[in-house]
């Protein structure tokens, strides 16, 4: 019930196609009710002499000596039932549908978009593939939740009603009708309290094996590096297998449920078949009035079999929906607080002021972190794999809240601000290029969405894209560039993401390690473009290579979670300290000898 509750906002928009749909599944139930009775006439009234109902006297009264007629309007009344009930089974068919898809995608619209504003720490403690199951297979679950009620409400007006009809012709078979009720009851109980953890533990294995597929998607030219297609497939075959037994098992006891439930109906109807039989041979009833009431009690029976089917395929609604709410309702980690305010644009003053921050399942990532940035400044921050570099800077546009102290933009707390608009004033070139699959035009423009064609060309000449674009791809900015980009090099999509990062003109720039995985002629191409996107802009820079960052105005050496040194190249290098230590080893043996560094900030290239 909680979940009907819930999934019933989801209906709201599409009231009206509900609504119709309901009449109609009413009118249809009492259309069934009408069914037998042409079939009773045709026996009782049209084949035998026993007389017209009353209610039917004054409309067939006049034709009933006339046997041809009588039988023609008999026939042709239970065609006409059939035609109307079926013709408005396809209009609600088609209601049902539009509003079925309608809720699917606004619920998969809901989980998609929750799923977005949940934290990186979220993010890093899921699975992609758990995610992407929940939001493209779970989805459903709503819609079939709601779309299972008007069935219901179907069988079980005909239920009620010719329940009542049957009684009303013999009190007896009636009653006699629902002696497996209570078996019926019994069993959907037990079905449902014994169904439901292994419903639960195969979604969660049909889960795992989408996370499986991909997870080796995703690292596809790592398996194909290293030949490990075989123990991919076999990763994969084996989960499949073990996700293929536990759904075959739901499935036979599933059918052995409705088995159960289909014998004791048969039951059942044999039952009154045979007393019913039994009262003719003593002339409390006539033949058409048997045939109606196993009309009826066949009828009856139906719906009784539609409701234990239908309880019994709700438990894997319920579980889908237990999932994809365990999604929704997820409470984001990172999120506006009362009264945050719109940041128009920053003027890139930064401030840490003894921020600590531990990932979960691990302590002390980032101790007493305080330095102040000013306005266009360029921070370089070198240290130790591990010493929480990438972390630092991740906490500025609040992909992660820090557990104490303060991170303050223009001298007000960060937490003052909407993330939309603090996000609004940071650019990020990641070590890894990350682009979209669309084309060249497309990913620069994801930068800004209303930029014009001739702003991305000027973002890509600033970025030198500009030549390769033009000259070595024949489509150009429309070329597309397959998934995460592939079809260039990585100095290409390296450029892409700092056209990308000249478009949004954000006044704080974040470089994390943007020249650690280029060649040494292509990183003098990147270098240049980064000077001119890091003029005017207060810009942190992470680098291994402590020659790209030698002339940054400061330098922050991190160890351990600890800012440990900081100052400019020259004056860490009369410290004596870990600085030098790690200039020492990379003079004495250079990752790429003969490499220039960057030049000072608005000086002439």
């Amino acid at each position: 019930m909680k979940y009907f509750v819930r999934v019933l906002r989801y209906v709201r928009p599409f009231w009206k196609k509900a609504a119709v749909s309901g009449a109609i599944t009413v009118t249809v139930s009492l259309l069934a009710l009408l069914g037998p009775w042409p079939l009773k006439i045709l026996f009782d009234s049209v084949l035998g002499s026993h007389p017209l109902p009353g209610v039917l006297v004054p409309v067939l009264g006049p034709i009933v000596d006339r046997t041809l007629l009588l039988l023609l309007v008999v026939v042709g009344a239970g065609f006409g039932i059939t035609l109307v009930s079926n013709g408005l089974s396809v209009a609600n068919s088609y209601l049902q549908t539009a509003l079925e898809q309608g809720m699917i995608l606004n619920f998969r619209s809901d989980l998609f978009q929750h799923t977005q504003r949940l934290s990186m720490a979220y993010h890093d403690r899921r699975r992609s593939g758990g995610l992407i199951f929940a939001i493209n297979f779970q989805a459903d679950a709503a819609a079939g939740l709601i779309m299972a009620v008007q069935p219901l409400v179907q069988s079980s007006l005909t239920l009620i009603g010719m329940f009542w009809l049957t009684y009303t012709i013999d009190r007896t078979l009636a009653l006699l009708s629902l002696a497996v009720v209570p078996f019926i009851y019994y069993s959907v109980g037990y079905y449902i309290s014994n169904i439901q953890d292994r419903l639960r533990d195969v979604r969660g294995m049909e889960g795992e094996s989408l996370s499986i597929i991909h997870e080796a998607v995703s690292m596809l030219r790592v398996i194909v590096a290293f030949n490990r297609q075989g123990h991919e497939f076999r990763r994969f075959r084996e989960q499949g297998e073990r996700a293929v037994g536990a759904r075959v098992d739901v499935t036979v006891r599933q059918t052995l449920f409705s088995l159960a439930v289909n014998t004791a109906t048969a039951a059942g109807a044999a039952l009154v078949m045979g007393f019913g039989a039994y009262r003719i041979t003593q002339g409390a009833m006539t033949g058409g009035e048997l045939l109606v009431v196993l009309a009826y009690v066949s009828s009856i029976y139906g719906p009784l079999e539609a409701i234990s089917n239908t309880i019994g395929s709700l438990q894997d609604r319920f579980i889908s929906l237990e999932m994809a709410y365990g999604v929704l309702d997820t409470k984001p980690d990172i999120n506006d607080r009362p009264g945050a305010v719109v940041l128009e644009r920053s003027r890139g003053e930064v401030e840490f002021s003894g921020v600590d921050f531990s990932y979960e399942g691990r302590r002390e990532t980032l101790r007493d972190i305080s330095f102040r940035v000013e306005p266009g400044e360029v921070i370089g921050i070198v240290g130790p794999t591990g010493a929480g570099k990438t972390t630092l800077v991740s906490l500025l546009p609040r992909f992660y809240d820090p557990q104490e102290g303060r991170i303050l933009l223009d001298g007000r707390d960060i937490h003052e601000f909407t993330l939309r608009s603090l996000r609004e004033q940071v650019s990020i070139v990641l070590q890894e290029p990350l682009l979209f699959s669309g084309t060249i035009a497309d990913n620069i423009r994801y930068g800004r969405l209303d930029a014009s064609m001739e702003d991305i060309w000027q973002a890509a000449r600033s970025a030198n894209a500009a030549h390769f674009i033009e000259h070595r791809l024949p489509l150009g900015m429309d070329t597309k560039l397959g998934e995460r980009g592939v079809k260039l090099s990585g100095g290409e999509r390296q450029r892409i993401s700092i056209a990308r990062a000249f478009l949004k003109d954000a006044p704080i720039l974040i470089l994390d390690e943007p020249t650690s995985a280029i060649d040494s002629r292509t990183e003098s191409v990147i270098l240049k473009a980064l000077e001119r996107l890091m003029e005017g802009r207060t810009t942190f820079m992470i680098a291994h290579r402590l020659s790209t960052i030698r002339f940054a105005h400061r330098i922050l050496v991190m160890d351990e979670g600890r800012i440990v040194e900081q100052g400019s190249h020259d004056e860490l290098l009369a410290l004596n300290g870990l600085y030098r230590q790690l200039h020492s080893m990379q003079t004495a043996r250079p990752d790429r000898p003969g490499k220039s560094g960057l030049t000072p900030v608005g000086a002439a290239s």
